[in-house]
């Protein structure tokens, strides 16, 4: 059993000289990543998402602080095979059919053919294997990159916008896969611009900007950091619009496209309130990971 954890970030900072003087791009993060776990990054653009994946694999150094990948520097951690990486840039050889790229990368690596069987079938390419790659969509493309990712078998996976360019059903797929290779005890570590995708697929959040983690634990938590529920039903008064909003926990009142919207502490009482006076069509929805980016990024800000 693997003891530890994968991935420790300790004092972590990283600083880039410009033209306009020293820019800082990672500031004083610490961030200890389990065996296991599926965690995204999230944070807007310029928060250091990438440059810290940069530190993990390796690519860069930082200008303070010690990363530790495995127990081991990020660069013998990648040199022995036990982390790889899906990054959004990258070359592919368009002249090569799928196959014969993964045959290829999986030769450099000592490897057999039934290792190059086994990588094809779980990032599903076995029916493009040969198309080569230049004919191959931007979605395809990424599921070779990801294939190739997995063909020294890592203990951590890295992965920068890996679903970039797949439509809903393949990013579905991809996603699946993944949480598989996790439940192998396989680290996923991921950062995207899609909200929606690291509420669906990530067990842990980190959210970042301006290069410091401004929040980080389990999604659902990161969620709940901002407001309340929001309680929305068609009544049969506008006046109880203005008396909703008198309510104990009632921070929000909207009225949008005929029907009233709460955000409230205490779902419970405001829907019962509203029902005892006639309402109907209710929804209650817990707060989404996109209004909480919005929020939390908006108030590390001001």
């Amino acid at each position: 059993m693997t003891t530890g954890d994968a991935v420790v970030l300790s004092g972590v900072s990283q600083t880039f000289r410009t033209a306009d003087g020293v820019v800082t791009a990672v500031d004083d993060v610490s961030l200890r990543v389990g065996h296991g776990e599926i965690v995204a990054f999230l944070g807007p653009n310029g928060a250091g998402k990438t440059t810290t994946i940069d530190m993990v694999l390796g690519l860069t150094v930082p200008s303070a602080g010690h990363v530790e990948v495995l127990g081991v520097s990020p660069r013998a951690a990648v040199r022995s095979g036990r982390v790889s990486a899906l990054l959004q840039t990258g070359g592919l050889l368009h002249d090569l059919t799928v196959g014969e790229t993964v045959r290829v990368i999986a030769g450099l690596h000592g490897l057999p053919a039934s290792r190059v069987s086994d990588v094809m079938r779980r990032a599903g390419l076995e029916q493009v294997a040969v198309r080569k790659v230049s004919k191959c969509s931007g979605g395809e493309q990424q599921r070779v990159k990801f294939a190739l990712a997995l063909l020294p078998d890592p203990d951590v996976l890295i992965l920068d916008e890996p679903t970039a360019g797949m439509d809903v059903s393949a990013r579905r797929a991809f996603w699946a896969t993944m949480q598989k290779e996790a439940a192998q005890g396989r680290t996923v570590i991921f950062a995207t611009h899609y909200l929606q995708e690291a509420e669906d697929f990530s067990q842990r959040t980190v959210l970042l900007a301006h290069g410091r983690i401004i929040a980080d634990g389990p999604t659902k938590q990161i969620r709940s950091m901002v407001g309340g529920r929001t309680v929305s039903a068609v009544v049969p008064d506008d006046a109880l619009v203005a008396e909703v909003g008198g309510l104990p926990g009632v921070s929000v009142v909207e009225v949008r496209e005929g029907r009233v919207v709460v955000v409230t502490s205490q779902s419970d009482e405001v829907a019962l309130w509203l029902l005892s006076r006639g309402a109907r069509d209710m929804e209650i929805t817990a707060p989404s990971l996109e209004s909480a980016f919005v929020e939390l990024t908006g108030r590390d800000q001001a």
